[in-house]
């Protein structure tokens, strides 16, 4: 039985299939008809049904007669889905194999023959995060500021890393405050929880980071926010991870939802929101820092406002810095009159 692809297909889709139709429906076509002679407009139709077994000769009627389709079908259909799971088997050892040969290269010293830093541009980014967190064997350490992330990348994200957990790798991830009024962001840190991830928050502005095994760091360009850049040189690593480190014991637990804990953490927010009217930041940065949407920082700074009884910025800069806030106080702190 000969292969059939995608040319005989769409022949088979169109005039064969309307030239098979009308065979069934007149119970035969003659052989004298002129459409399949040869040079004849259904020709190629009718040859592929012949070849297939679809019509037969009757040398009684003198006419090409239908056959049951569903006994060629088993005939044409099994040899090709026998050859895509040979395919598909093939294709998972070859992955495998140069999986083994990808984890090798990247353990070897001439594996940074270009040096402990890679520069990684647009989706280049995506494409080397995904292999890196796929080779990922002991723990995976994340950094993700501010938390109005896309919802469908929080969606493959949860998928990628349920399965790196399901692998026994530990996950640990850093969240800031505001991430906790993110619902898209509590169904992910739900999805990762379950299996076994830690996820905190903290009230301080952190950079974006992504640390695989303690062996490769992977943070943006501070210059030029298309380009990351990979880290493999074991001192900066180390570094990375120490300032990971540090901000992960200052930060609250994010699946502690006590009261206690929020009103903490309400605090915290404040207390920073004053730290930057204090340090003079724009109300954009001041935003970004806190991860939270220029609208919100504003309604922070109108609440202090209010709690201050000033009008203005400036007044509200005055009476605070009159009465010796800094932004660093204890909660139970009251400030000097």
């Amino acid at each position: 039985m000969p292969g059939y692809g995608a040319e005989e297909r769409a022949l088979f889709e169109d005039d064969a299939t309307k030239l098979y139709e009308e065979i069934c429906q007149r119970g035969g076509v003659a052989v004298s008809d002129y459409r399949i002679a040869e040079g004849g407009e259904l020709r190629a139709a009718f040859d592929l049904l012949v070849e297939m077994g679809l019509v037969v000769h009757d040398s009684e009627q003198e006419a090409w007669v239908p056959e049951d389709p569903t006994t060629v079908q088993s005939r044409i259909v099994s040899p090709l889905s026998q050859q895509a799971a040979k395919l598909l088997a093939e294709s998972s050892q070859w992955s495998s194999a140069f999986s083994q040969l990808t984890q090798a290269w990247r353990r070897a010293p001439q594996s940074s023959s270009r040096g402990p830093f890679t520069y990684l541009r647009d989706s280049a980014i995506d494409s080397f995060l995904e292999q890196i967190v796929a080779e990922c064997e002991e723990e995976t350490l994340t950094a993700q500021p501010q938390a109005g992330r896309d919802p469908r990348f929080l969606a493959m994200a949860a998928l990628r890393d349920t399965e790196m957990l399901e692998r026994g790798v530990k996950m640990r991830t850093l969240y800031q405050h505001s991430a906790r009024r993110s619902s898209v962001t509590h169904k992910y840190v739900a999805a990762v929880t379950s299996r076994g991830a830690e996820v905190r928050t903290l009230d301080e502005f952190f950079n974006r980071m992504i640390v695989i095994d303690r062996r490769i760091a992977v943070i943006p360009n501070q210059e030029d926010l298309s380009v990351a850049v990979a880290i493999r040189e074991p001192a900066v690593v180390a570094y990375l991870v120490d300032v990971f480190e540090r901000s992960w014991e200052r930060a609250r637990a994010f699946t502690n939802r006590e009261t206690s804990l929020m009103k903490d953490i309400a605090i915290e927010q404040r207390s920073m929101t004053m730290r930057m009217l204090i340090e003079g930041h724009s109300d954009p940065v001041s935003a970004k820092r806190l991860g939270v949407s220029p609208r919100t920082y504003a309604g922070y700074v109108a609440d202090l406002k209010a709690e201050y009884d000033a009008a203005t910025r400036f007044q509200l800069g005055y009476v605070m810095g009159r009465m010796g806030v800094s932004g660093h106080e204890e909660p139970d702190d009251e400030p000097a009159e």
